[in-house]
This record gives structure tokens, sequence and C-alpha cells, in this order.
């Protein structure tokens, strides 16, 4: 991939070439309205968007040829960083009890996970059982407490996975409703 420092950018994010930074002779474009203007030479299409006064923006370099949009260079900045933070929005966060968990410890633990349902987040809530506890006769403890957990927290959320094991760990994950 083709960088220098000036170009770079800090955090590892992607970086578009425009203008006059892009190398190909001829490019596949893309208008202002998101309408398909053709393949064209580069001048032409640098030409187009100058008339425009708006920025060409190489947003395909692998493509053949690669494509470019007909865009404000910094609006396209401003809508990419939008699309990552509301891909970020929806992660799962995890809740991690213990078998021994204190009643203090659980009511943190309940408003953690209050705070992550009210900004949108799936909370799964995990407990791991260790050594001795993996016999038959905790899991059934280690329900009860998940549902005593999930109970506490009000009715403001929907099941989206009932309890299920994976080897010693029993998890609930649960979602906004």
């Amino acid at each position: 991939m083709r960088t220098n420092q000036k170009n770079s950018t800090r955090f590892g994010g992607k970086k578009y070439w425009i203008n006059k930074q892009i190398r190909a002779a001829e490019v596949r474009v893309i208008g202002e309205e998101n309408e398909q203007l053709g393949v064209m030479p580069l001048e032409q299409a640098l030409n187009l968007a100058m008339e425009k006064g708006l920025d060409l923006v190489e947003v395909s370099p692998l493509a053949q040829p690669p494509v470019c949009k007909i865009i404000d260079h910094g609006k396209f900045q401003y809508q990419q960083s939008r699309g990552e933070k509301k891909v970020k929005q929806l992660e799962t966060k995890c809740i991690r009890l213990s078998l021994k968990i204190g009643q203090h410890d659980m009511l943190v633990k309940q408003k953690q996970a209050e705070k992550f349902l009210t900004k949108g987040h799936n909370v799964k809530i995990e407990l791991r059982l260790k050594g001795r506890e993996k016999a038959f006769t905790f899991k059934g403890k280690a329900i009860e407490i998940i549902k005593k957990f999930a109970d506490d927290l009000g009715g403001g959320y929907n099941v989206d996975k009932e309890i299920q094991q994976l080897g010693p760990i029993l998890s609930l994950t649960i979602n906004k409703k």
C-alpha cells in the first residue's frame, strides 16, 4: 500500500487518496448523488470535480479501474468517522460473576450492566466454574445466581440467548428492549 509520512494516519485509520495523489490513468467515477458517471481518464475526472468545487476521492483503490467519488473531502472523512462510531456501538459487554459472589459485589455488577444496557450495548452475563465447582451439584446454583442477577436488573431488557454452557462457563446474553 502506498503511504508516506505526510499522508499516513496517526492511529492506523484508513487514508484515502485525493485529487493529484491518485496514481491511476483511468478511474470509475461516482457523482455527488451516488450516480455512476462511468470510466474516464483521471484528468477528465479531476476537471469534473474542480468544476463542481469538490474533491476526487479514491474510495476503492484495488478495483479495476479504481473507484473514485466526487465529494468534499472533509465531509467524506466525517461520514467515515460516523460510520466507525455506529459500528462500535454494537458491542457486547461482558459481566463476569463467580459462584461465591458477595451481595455488594452483585449490586456493583448490576449497576454496571444497567449502564451498558442504557447505552444500547448487549450484555453477556458469564459465570465461570473453577476447580471442584465444575461438579454437577454446583451447576444448579450457578444457574440460580445468573437468573437472580438478571431478575434483579428489572424488566428493561430482552433475553437474547438463554443460559447456555460452554465448558466451565455458563452465560446469558441480554439486550435493551
